[in-house]
């Protein structure tokens, strides 16, 4: 094995679980008409600090036990939660990867974020770094940490095949912004490995490598596909796609940096750490892109 940082079953986890996964399906919630004395029961008997607004399943808005406090010290006796409540709220999706979520928690510095569903933007539930916690324990616990315990050997398959040089190609195709089928490659990727007996250590960067490249073809791109390449003690994974291009390659690599839009922020994609997580991943990183026609990635891992 390399000496790359080694990622953990738990990371790997939150590449692969989804919000609705783990997420707190009965949510406690008020209308907006409401009243501010009326929350102030429903906050202390729920031993809540805050709830979701919502009318007719559709979320309004959020209301906190600040929003409370301010109230009591100078808002007028009678007030509805509808004239306190906090309307811009950040939300997530339920079928979004747990990555996404842990990035937008750190980012927005909150405790707790509503969930709705894709189609029909309805609130099916609020996740909080406790549900991540308890969700991933829940994964492990049922038996995922027994493969760790087990000694793999990457090349078993291939000494049962005679010949010169021997390699298994899987091939993924990625459909450019479909976000709710994006890490669908990665994952079936991950899979493949898995009943290959690649090492653990080794999967989880060929994992996390494979889902960083999908995410940026769906995100910047029309389109494109994935490919990875498995040799004794070697793992190859090359993306390409038919995108706008990166005009500053050694940028690109840069902490923070994205070029994603407004829309895609908003719906908790383009932080500007795949590419990052790609080359710490990687014992090998290249990128080749041209703009106007698209780019070319290959990230190497040595088993």
């Amino acid at each position: 094995m390399s000496g790359k940082v080694q990622f953990t079953r738990t990371q790997e986890l939150i590449y692969e679980m989804k919000v609705g996964e783990v997420m707190t399906h009965s949510v406690v919630t008020v209308k907006p008409q409401t009243s501010m004395n009326e929350l102030r029961e429903v906050l202390r008997s729920n031993r809540i600090s805050g709830t979701p607004v919502v009318s007719n399943d559709r979320l309004m808005g959020i209301i906190s036990i600040e929003d409370f406090i301010k109230w009591l010290a100078n808002g007028p006796p009678k007030t509805t939660v509808a004239e306190r409540m906090t309307e811009a709220v950040v939300t997530v999706y339920d079928d979004e990867p747990l990555v996404q979520v842990v990035s937008m928690l750190d980012r927005h510095g909150f405790g707790r974020l509503p969930v709705i569903q894709r189609k029909h933007k309805k609130l099916v539930g609020v996740i909080t770094r406790g549900d991540i916690m308890e969700g991933l324990l829940h994964k492990l616990e049922i038996g995922y940490q027994q493969e760790e315990i087990h000694r793999y050997r990457a090349s078993h398959i291939f000494e049962d095949l005679i010949a010169d040089r021997t390699a298994l190609v899987f091939q993924y195709r990625v459909v450019g912004k479909d976000f709710q089928k994006a890490g669908s490659g990665a994952t079936r990727l991950k899979k493949t490995l898995t009943r290959l007996e690649i090492h653990p250590r080794a999967r989880r960067r060929a994992a996390i490598i494979a889902y960083e490249a999908e995410m940026n073809i769906v995100i910047y791109t029309n389109g494109g596909n994935i490919m990875a390449k498995v040799e004794p003690g070697l793992i190859t994974i090359k993306a390409q796609d038919n995108g706008p291009g990166i005009a500053d390659v050694e940028l690109a690599f840069t902490p923070g940096y994205s070029t994603a839009a407004d829309w895609v922020r908003e719906l908790g994609f383009g932080a500007g750490m795949g590419l990052c997580n790609i080359k710490e991943c990687a014992d090998e990183t290249t990128l080749d892109s041209v703009v106007g026609k698209g780019t070319r990635l290959e990230a190497t891992i040595i088993i």
